[in-house]
């Protein structure tokens, strides 16, 4: 058998390309299925939907090279003629759905790779050359935008599969040709064909579905925020007004951030509470003082894992709404340290944070950086394998604050 395409029949390369897809394509769609709709209320279901996850998405780069390698050889190689070039409509939908296809096999994983690449974390590509993409940075907007396109593009692929083997089936049942032994191995019977293929009419037509596609998702709101993506969990600012009470306090804070940061498969992710409240007292001469800083925990957006993030095994936010930080502050050299606990759940710990302050005019400005251990307080007590989420969690507070 020719490895080269001749006017009549593929060749070897170019059926090995057809039936590798085809493999890699029932390998990719059921498992995206089945991830996306996998639960991830303890940590054993994230960790079989981060293992499905990081399978989809190798599996899609590899159907992406795939398709590149296919689409040179087939640019290369003379393609078969139609078997029957005087059904012009019948030839006109077969090469439209080639066209989709191809493009299929493109778009929709350069889609879920942007996606993956501008968002943070969740389930790494398993391959050396790192999670991200020359000229896509993370931004939460690109990424919501390319999972639109994912979703919509993944949709015209099915679409155009379903359509590519009822057109197979069609041949083999009803005309009894030999399309179909065309593009399987061994020796197929002779079938002798006549004309050539117009790519022109195919191409466009190919364009105009993509386009309608696109536009039948911006009308059903795909495109909106949060519409397609079951990772983000919506806060309810309910939390915060039932949890925080109005505070004494000597100092009040002008702005601030409560900062965390996790480790994912490989993979940093930033993110912190929008909500809390900070109660100072604080002698600048004695450089005594104590603080209690109460924290929303419903209000944390930790890119892709904030729904995880409250779940049962996490932080438990339905039962345990709040992490309160209460501390004795004492100078020690040229900074300062509080001393004092960190309840997160129903667990308490001990902790001391060292920090620094400045002060220009009447506003001073502290800034601490510590690290807790996430098996403290039973926070994905069932991942204890740190290739999956590492039990370091890095904490970054910054506040400036004016005295009364």
């Amino acid at each position: 058998m020719s490895r080269s395409n001749t006017a009549h029949s593929y060749g070897s390369v170019a059926k090995t390309f057809h039936w590798l897809t085809a493999l890699l394509i029932i390998t990719v769609i059921p498992l995206g299925i089945i991830a996306n709709d996998m639960g991830y209320d303890t940590s054993e279901q994230l960790a079989r939907k981060f293992l499905l996850f990081s399978l989809h998405k190798t599996v899609g780069v590899t159907i992406f090279f795939v398709a590149l390698a296919r689409i040179i050889w087939a640019i290369s190689q003379p393609k078969p003629n139609g078997l029957h070039p005087e059904r012009k409509a019948e030839t006109w939908l077969a090469e439209t759905i080639h066209w989709l296809l191809y493009g299929s096999l493109v778009m929709v994983p350069l889609a879920g790779w942007i996606h993956h690449a501008a968002t943070t974390g969740f389930a790494p590509i398993w391959w050396p050359f790192g999670q991200s993409l020359p000229f896509v940075n993370k931004n939460e907007t690109t990424a919501e935008l390319f999972s639109a396109l994912h979703l919509i593009f993944s949709r015209v692929m099915v679409v155009s599969i379903l359509l590519h083997v009822a057109g197979a089936l069609k041949h083999v049942v009803i005309d009894k040709d030999g399309t179909l032994s065309r593009m399987w191995f061994g020796k197929s019977s002779a079938v002798e064909t006549t004309g050539g293929h117009s790519n022109v009419l195919p191409i466009a037509s190919a364009l105009v579905a993509w386009a309608a596609a696109i536009a039948i998702g911006v009308a059903a709101g795909v495109f909106s925020a949060g519409a397609h993506d079951d990772h983000e969990h919506a806060h309810d600012d309910t939390h915060g007004t039932a949890i925080l009470e109005t505070i004494a306090s000597d100092w009040t804070v002008q702005s601030g951030e409560i900062a965390i940061t996790v480790d994912q498969g490989g993979s940093k992710i930033t993110g912190s509470f929008a909500e809390w409240t900070a109660a100072i007292t604080f002698d600048p001469e004695t450089g005594l003082g104590n603080t209690e800083v109460t924290i929303v925990v419903p209000s944390l957006t930790l890119g892709s894992l904030s729904g995880q993030a409250m779940g049962a095994d996490y932080f438990n936010a339905e039962a345990f709404p709040a992490a309160v930080f209460k501390a004795d502050i004492t100078p020690s050299g040229d900074s300062h340290v509080a001393t004092g606990t960190l309840r997160i759940r129903d667990i308490e710990m001990p902790i001391e944070m060292p920090f620094t302050l400045s002060t220009e005019g009447e506003v001073t400005t502290m800034q601490a950086v510590l690290t807790l251990d996430r098996q403290d307080y039973a926070i994905g007590s069932g991942l204890q394998d740190e290739q999956t989420l590492k039990f370091a969690v890095g904490v970054e507070l910054n506040l400036s604050a004016t005295q009364n």
